[in-house]
C-alpha cells in the first residue's frame, strides 16, 4: 500500500512539528511539504501534488478558507482537512461550502489525526464529534440561513478577497502587489472595488471586518 503523501500548512512551527511527528509515526504516512502562509500552501499543493493537505484556519497572506477553496478549484483531487481552534457554527458551514473533507479542533488532534488520515485514505470525511455537532445544527439552521441577507463578502472575487487579507494585516499597496505578483495600481483597483462592495471608508473597517470573520488574528 503506498503512503499518503500530506502537506502541513500552519504559521506556527511547533503545530506543524506536532502534526509531523504524530503523523510520521505512522508507517502509511509520508510528510511532503510544509507551509506557513496560506498563499504557499496553494502554490505547494499545484508544484507537490499531495494527496492530503492539513490547512489551519487563519494564516498570514491567504486564510485558510480561501486557501480551501482555491485548492479544490485548481486540485480537485486534494483532500483537504481542516485544523483549528475556532467552533464557530458559520466557519464551519462555509468551511464544508468551500469543500473540505474534514475538520478537526486542534484540541482533539492528538487523539484525532490518525483515525482523520484512515477516513481521508478511503475517500471519507472525518469530523470530530464536536464538530459534527456543530456541523449538525448548521445543517438544521440552513433554510433560516438561505432567507437571511446575503453576505457583502460573496460579492468579492478571490482576488479581492487575497488583497483584503493582506490589506488588513497591514501591508502596503506596493507590499500587497509584491506579495501577489501583480501591478500597484491593479492593488489600488481592486481595494477601491473592495471598499465599495463592503461600504467600508477606511483600512481600519476592513481590519475589524478581517478579524470578525477570523481571516486574522488581531
Amino acid at each position: 500500500m503506498s503512503k499518503l503523501r500530506i502537506l502541513i500548512a500552519d504559521d506556527h512551527e511547533v503545530v506543524r512539528a506536532g502534526v509531523r511527528s504524530l503523523l510520521e509515526s505512522q508507517s502509511d504516512c509520508e510528510i511532503c511539504g510544509e507551509a506557513v502562509t496560506g498563499l504557499q500552501a496553494v502554490t505547494l499543493t499545484q508544484q507537490l501534488q499531495p494527496d492530503v493537505v492539513i490547512l489551519d484556519v487563519t494564516m498570514p497572506e491567504l486564510n485558510g478558507l480561501e486557501a480551501t477553496r482555491q485548492i479544490r478549484k485548481v486540485t480537485p483531487d486534494v483532500q483537504v482537512l481542516v485544523l483549528s481552534v475556532h467552533e464557530s457554527e458559520e466557519l464551519v458551514r462555509e468551511i464544508l461550502n468551500a469543500g473540505a473533507h474534514g475538520y478537526i479542533l486542534k484540541s482533539d488532534a492528538g487523539r484525532e489525526l490518525t483515525a482523520a488520515m484512515h477516513a481521508l485514505r478511503k475517500h471519507e470525511t472525518f469530523f470530530t464529534s464536536r464538530v459534527a455537532q456543530i456541523a449538525l445544527r448548521a445543517y438544521r439552521n440552513k433554510k433560516a440561513n438561505d432567507d437571511a441577507p446575503v453576505s457583502p463578502d460573496s460579492a468579492l472575487t478571490t482576488r479581492e478577497r487575497e488583497v483584503l487579507q493582506l490589506l488588513a494585516e497591514g501591508r502596503s499597496n506596493k507590499e500587497t502587489a509584491s506579495a501577489l505578483g501583480i501591478g500597484v495600481t491593479t492593488v489600488e483597483t481592486h481595494r477601491a472595488n473592495i471598499m465599495r462592495k463592503l461600504r467600508a471608508h477606511s483600512v481600519a473597517e476592513l481590519v475589524h471586518y478581517a478579524v470578525r470573520h477570523k481571516m486574522i488574528i488581531p
